[in-house]
């Protein structure tokens, strides 16, 4: 069985920020309970199955948390049960009904990767995002900042997030949803990404 640490803290997104411009988003506190974030860690830096993935906005090492045997330590991330908290708290936190689908992605940057500006939106695919920052404490210096738009010139900067370990960023996906990560000049930038579908009318 998976250990009896509590994987979520109480109020597992405590809203501590709520935004409508440039696009929907909220920044919440520290939402995993520090043994699981220390678990992840110690298991992203040694047995997670890495994959490099280039486009033609970024380049980073990437997996489905779901199409893998994740360790006994770690599978609690991906049970139904705790989906369903993450569910109804960001239902609660949008207004929005979601269906039960839910994508389970982990992303890796290494020194000498970013993201660049890019909005997510498909038509048909998720509706809102959740990432969970973790990392063995970035610097500003060492880069890997996520960057909030109003539009797509890259000039035209919203915002800029540290990614701090345990922080959480959610937000909606739409046309106007501009965002980047700068480039990461040292340390390892590790993000747990939860994608959520709207249910349509």
């Amino acid at each position: 069985m998976p250990p009896s640490y509590e994987l979520f803290r109480k109020s597992a997104l405590e809203a501590v920020e709520l935004h409508d411009a440039p696009f929907r988003y909220f920044l919440a506190r520290r939402c995993l309970a520090p043994d699981i974030e220390q678990t992840l860690l110690d298991w992203f830096e040694t047995d997670a199955p890495w994959q490099l993935v280039k486009t033609n906005f970024y380049e980073q090492y990437e997996f489905r948390m779901l199409d893998v045997a994740l360790p006994e330590s770690v599978s609690p991330l991906a049970s139904p049960d705790n989906f369903s908290v993450l569910r109804r708290e960001m239902e609660e936190i949008f207004d929005v009904a979601f269906n039960e689908r839910i994508l389970l992605v982990a992303h890796k940057l290494v020194s000498g990767q970013r993201i660049a500006i890019h909005n997510d939106y498909l038509v048909g695919k998720e509706t809102h995002r959740l990432t969970i920052q973790l990392n063995r404490g970035l610097r500003d210096e060492d880069g890997g900042l996520f960057m909030l738009f109003n539009s797509f010139e890259p000039s035209d900067v919203h915002r800029i997030i540290r990614p701090v370990c345990g922080s959480v960023l959610g937000f909606e996906i739409s046309e106007n949803s501009h965002h980047a990560v700068s480039l990461l000049h040292g340390g390892e930038r590790y993000t747990l990404v939860y994608s959520f579908y709207a249910k349509r009318n």
